[in-house]
């Protein structure tokens, strides 16, 4: 249950009528975490691109803090030994999608020029350096990491029940892969600190209905809480 130094983020913008309407059907936002024994990390888009606003896709006020976060989760994640996926666009950084590959988004037709020298975009920033037992998932230019992609079977595989989901954007990658999760019958875990956007209301709002109808949105300190709870639970008991 939330606690008064871990306040939801949406807290203040979403009107009482709201979420008076909402609870006719939802259970209460202030509601225990809820969720299964066999967690992973799904780590969307969280590259140089989208942290950083030397790329038209990026804002670094919030994209910053969110690496950070997302940095610690990692290695809770690690110590509690789940499966890490990122994801990205292409396998190679610097691809040039062709239309059929970028798909129909609602892109900037003149955009400004990066400034001489900028590196690729589509790469994942050190904090974030994968693994040997980590896999990157390219997923191309659709927001899910589900979509035409073999994540739901690597997930399988590993026997999940529980997919950890942070990155960015908070309404557009984030909440596409939330929404498959959800669909595919995993539990949900959002860690709100671990997610961004470049519009703070879309931020607030997305968290909320995701949190009302997908997922269990909680502070990176829950989630790390939850995680060591499941690490724990998994220890063999010692035999006297």
């Amino acid at each position: 249950m939330p606690t008064p130094g871990n306040p939801k983020p949406w807290s203040g913008v979403i009107p009482a009528a709201d979420l008076e309407t909402f609870g006719r059907e939802f259970a209460p936002e202030d509601r225990p975490l809820t969720a299964g024994t066999s967690p992973a990390l799904v780590v969307v888009d969280m590259t140089k691109a989208f942290v950083d606003s030397t790329y038209p896709t990026g804002f670094s006020p919030t994209g910053q803090p969110a690496l950070a976060a997302n940095a610690e989760l990692l290695a809770a994640s690690r110590r509690a030994g789940i499966p890490v996926f990122f994801t990205k666009a292409y396998p190679e950084p610097d691809h040039r999608p062709r239309p059929a590959e970028r798909g129909r988004w609602k892109l900037n037709p003149r955009p400004v020029p990066l400034p001489e020298g900028t590196p690729p975009g589509d790469a994942l920033p050190p904090e974030l350096t994968p693994l040997n037992n980590e896999i990157v998932i390219n997923k191309g230019g659709k927001p899910s990491a589900f979509f035409g992609t073999p994540l739901a079977s690597y997930l399988i595989h590993a026997g999940c029940d529980t997919v950890i989901v942070t990155g960015m954007t908070t309404s557009g990658c984030v909440r596409a892969t939330v929404l498959d999760a959800f669909q595919y019958n995993f539990h949900v875990v959002v860690p709100f600190e671990c997610c961004a956007d470049r519009s703070q209301i879309s931020h607030q709002v997305n968290l909320f209905d995701m949190h009302m109808k997908y997922a269990e949105v909680v502070s990176t300190s829950e989630t790390i809480e939850y995680l060591e709870s499941v690490r724990h639970a998994a220890q063999p008991v010692p035999v006297p």
